[in-house]
């Protein structure tokens, strides 16, 4: 397994562009680890790697993943995030807890956070959807990243017309979240809702538009029709 990681970590070192390494900082407000390889040359070392590893228990894919995600390096986050989702068949409602761990102990950035969620929490959640109560509880969380996991992990189901209910109730507890992180996600979240829901989530918004922040409801109607948007954008 150490020799597959040092693999992995050879290739993205070999990979990186100083372009890259110029301007990724750029996509975040805090610091980052980071090699500086492209996104799509991420991807097709995470698929070269998924061939050799694909038929290995769920705890040692597990095992690498976290060792992946424990080094800091955000392209090393992105491997594990493009492994995960290929083993949802695997997953069961026990392993949540992991995950859970892994985001409080690990994630320290938005990419990290929506590389993991939006797919491998949201199929879980697809899944068993009994499991739901559970992920909307993180917006309680002290954890920054914990609290935007809430909502963006719904965005996959949300894309589908599904889970609209309790991507409200998610939104309703993160409403007043000072966190622009997490103000982002969870307008985010009514985003995607927004496309099979319009007129919920226009009346959503307009209901609690003198309390919500302008991120998250300028994010929360980018998808409506603009006549909705200039009405939801009034003074509540």
């Amino acid at each position: 397994m150490d020799s597959l990681i040092a693999r992995i970590r050879t290739d993205l070192r070999a990979s990186a562009d100083e372009r890259t390494k110029q301007v990724f900082q750029r996509f975040f407000k805090e610091a980052v680890t980071y090699y500086g390889v492209k996104t799509p040359t991420v991807g097709k070392i995470a698929k070269k790697y998924w061939h050799e590893i694909h038929l290995l228990s769920k705890p040692e894919i597990f095992g690498l993943c976290e060792e992946l995600y424990a080094s800091g390096f955000t392209e090393e986050a992105f491997v594990a995030a493009f492994w995960l989702p290929n083993m949802v068949e695997k997953f069961e409602p026990i392993d949540l807890p992991t995950f859970k761990r892994w985001i409080e102990k690990y994630i320290d950035n938005w990419a990290k956070c929506d590389g993991f969620c939006n797919h491998t929490i949201g199929d879980f959640i697809e899944k068993y959807p009994e499991i739901a109560g559970e992920v909307k509880c993180w917006a309680r969380s002290d954890c920054r990243w914990l609290r935007r996991a809430a909502a963006v992990s719904f965005i996959v189901p949300a894309k589908k017309g599904e889970f609209l209910k309790d991507g409200f109730e998610i939104s309703d507890m993160l409403i007043t979240d000072s966190d622009d992180m997490v103000q982002k996600g969870y307008g985010w979240l009514l985003k995607e809702e927004s496309r099979k829901h319009p007129k919920e989530v226009f009346d959503y918004v307009v209901r609690n538009r003198s309390v919500m922040p302008r991120t998250a409801l300028r994010y929360a109607i980018e998808l409506l029709p603009k006549e909705l948007k200039t009405e939801a954008m009034k003074k509540g």
